[in-house]
């Protein structure tokens, strides 16, 4: 039986579905939601935003926001009672989930995110965890 599960939202529609599955699939567990604010970067679009912020902690954790609202509202669809912790981090997706990764059983990723370019960028994200997890992965489609 899964006692802990770690569910990466990037607010796909993808991730939300991954955590509906660990809800209903892991009643019992105890599931921590996490996100992934990409580093500072000109190159890097929403991103560039945090480059410029004066409190880069607080707008990371502004941005996370939406996404952890969501993974609430999910939460009091399903039941309602499920103990789901929120993280917010900062830096690259696939080595931020792995870094996590050995404190729980599974981790349960979307197969990809909702854009065409978020289909190949996410969709790699999760083979790249799927590859390198030291944990058992559940792709959710």
């Amino acid at each position: 039986m899964i006692s802990r599960a770690l569910v990466p939202m990037d607010g796909s529609a993808m991730s939300e579905q991954a955590l509906t599955y660990a809800l209903e699939a892991y009643p019992d567990a105890e599931i921590t939601v996490l996100h992934v604010v990409g580093e500072p970067s000109p190159l890097w679009g929403e991103a560039t935003g945090l480059a410029l912020a004066d409190d880069l902690e607080e707008t990371v954790q502004d941005h996370a926001q939406s996404t952890f609202d969501r993974a609430r509202e999910l939460v009091a669809n399903a039941d309602g009672d499920a103990d789901v912790e929120t993280v917010v981090e900062l830096g690259h997706p696939v080595r931020a989930i792995l870094t996590h990764a050995d404190d729980y059983e599974t981790i349960v990723v979307g197969a990809h995110g909702g854009s065409i370019s978020d289909r190949l960028f996410v969709g790699n994200v999760a083979e790249k965890i799927v590859r390198r997890s030291p944990v058992p992965v559940v792709v959710v489609r």
